[in-house]
């Protein structure tokens, strides 16, 4: 029996849903995954193309041993939506539990680009790089597939920020593949390693003589794979115009203020990653009075541009401590995101004016932008941080019964995607707010929660902690209920 818009039933099944995700997700983290598996399957019987169900019961086939069964399941949730992050992951575990390295390597790297804040594409990255060279040893048992990876890495440029606003400044002519190393580096980014690494296979007599699961050679492939990122390195190497009439005068191409912002920004980024927000600042700025400087004919996207720069120098004034400053250009990005209508950059900018407003105390405006920010966030990581954000500052205002609303919320979004870490802060969230509010029991349970989760990671400060407080409400209720 499924559950469909119109059914008058609806609310029911939904409950009953509900209920089995939520015992299928006790079950486990408490490492009951047959159990678990019966939950997840018998919810799936009522709504059969849920991608979260299909994820849970995945991660318990892997427990399990049963990577093919977790395959199905992750490849089954991604049937509707390509780019669902959970799902990806899955994929990409359960390839890599079935030895297939090469194919994990190019799932964790499409998860890591559509989201780059998850721990665990970095790490599963990482892994299976390291499985990969140290099978390359044996070539017979080398099944690469690099083509998969790269196929998508024109879609990302365009999803971007801020490359994308940079992208449209590019309508000349292509050259031939930069011949310069440092050039080719600057134009590929992070996909220059992958470029050396490639060439280096190529470089194996013996390993190109291997074939492909479905016979393709491996040598054609590689160098298929080569000659697609050398098209992604001409694209931003373009030539001027042919619109020259008259006296000859100095304009500037209009690659030139492409090649020269990608740089900017890549520095801006690089100074403030590695804790030098002066130097970023001061990239920031320097940036800026250029953009200023153009016209809307050579920058036609120069609102989005500046926009952009507005975040980037608020997020440099923030590292430095200078939050007057900071809300000044993190409002100015949010003023030109809405005239531009960039939904993403809109919700950066919200983003960053609560953080502001919650370091300065400033709680409810703090609030106020982040529930602003909610409609435009569609990533259950994101939905968790904000939802604890937001539940945090009410706490701060002392409106107990919102920020253990907001808690709750934070706890189901975690739940979503499994993130143990996330269910533990937002289970503490709970916690305080149910003590404020006089719900010891309940106050209690979610500590208890909090402490299983902690204990499950292996964060030895986080039990310690949660220990402690545990300890004390229980010498807190003995005496409430010790004599006078």
């Amino acid at each position: 029996m499924s559950m469909t818009d119109g059914d008058p039933e609806g609310d029911k099944f939904k409950g009953v849903f509900t209920t089995l995700m939520a015992d299928g997700d006790w079950m486990y983290h408490k490492g009951e995954y047959k159990k678990a598996i019966d939950s997840f399957t018998t919810a799936l019987t009522l709504k059969p193309d849920d991608e979260r169900c299909l994820v849970g019961r995945c991660r318990c086939y892997l427990r399990m041993g049963q990577p093919e069964e977790a395959l199905r399941d992750a490849e089954a949730s991604l049937k509707e939506d390509e780019t669902f992050s959970e799902g990806l992951y899955q994929k990409a575990e359960a390839l890599y539990c079935m030895a297939e390295f090469e194919f994990a390597l190019v799932f964790y790297h499409r998860g890591q680009k559509l989201r780059p804040q998850v721990q665990g594409f970095r790490l599963g990255i990482q892994k299976a790089q390291e499985a990969i060279e140290n099978s390359v040893g044996s070539p017979p048992s080398v099944k690469l597939e690099i083509k998969g990876d790269l196929s998508f890495l024109k879609e990302d440029e365009e999803r971007a920020q801020p490359i994308a606003a940079i992208k449209n400044l590019t309508n000349g002519k292509r050259r031939k593949t930069p011949k310069s190393e440092t050039t080719a580096r600057q134009l590929l980014g992070e996909f220059h390693c992958d470029k050396k690494f490639l060439e280096n296979l190529m470089k194996d007599e013996d390993l190109m003589t291997c074939r492909m699961k479905g016979g393709e050679q491996l040598q054609d492939v590689l160098q298929s794979c080569l000659s697609y990122l050398d098209t992604c390195s001409e694209f931003w190497k373009q030539e001027k115009p042919i619109r020259s009439r008259g006296p000859k005068r100095r304009r500037p191409k209009p690659s030139e203020p492409a090649r020269f912002l990608l740089k900017c920004f890549d520095d801006i980024d690089a100074e403030l990653t590695a804790g030098n927000a002066e130097g970023s600042l001061k990239k920031a700025e320097e940036a800026m009075k250029a953009v200023q400087k153009w016209s809307e004919g050579e920058v036609p996207n120069k609102k989005e541009l500046l926009s952009s720069l507005h975040s980037c120098i608020g997020n440099a004034l923030m590292e430095l401590g200078d939050m007057e400053r900071a809300l000044e250009h993190h409002q100015k990005d949010l003023e030109l995101a809405k005239q531009c209508k960039l939904p993403e950059a809109t919700s950066r900018a919200l983003d960053n004016v609560g953080r502001v407003y919650a370091h300065t105390g400033h709680f409810e405006h703090a609030i106020e932008s982040w529930k602003e920010k909610v409609p435009l966030t569609c990533d259950s990581l994101e939905k968790t941080w904000l939802f604890h954000e937001i539940g945090w500052c009410y706490l701060e205002l002392n409106r107990y019964e919102e920020a253990r609303d907001y808690g709750c919320r934070s706890v189901a979004a975690a739940n979503d995607i499994a993130d143990e870490k996330w269910q533990m802060t937002a289970s503490v969230l709970v916690a305080q707010s149910q003590l404020n509010l006089g719900n010891f029991e309940s106050c209690v349970s979610h500590f208890e929660r909090a402490l299983t989760l902690a204990e499950l990671q292996e964060d030895d400060s986080a039990t310690g902690a949660i220990r402690k407080v545990l300890y004390l409400l229980c010498l807190a209720q003995l005496s409430a209920f010790s004599p006078a």
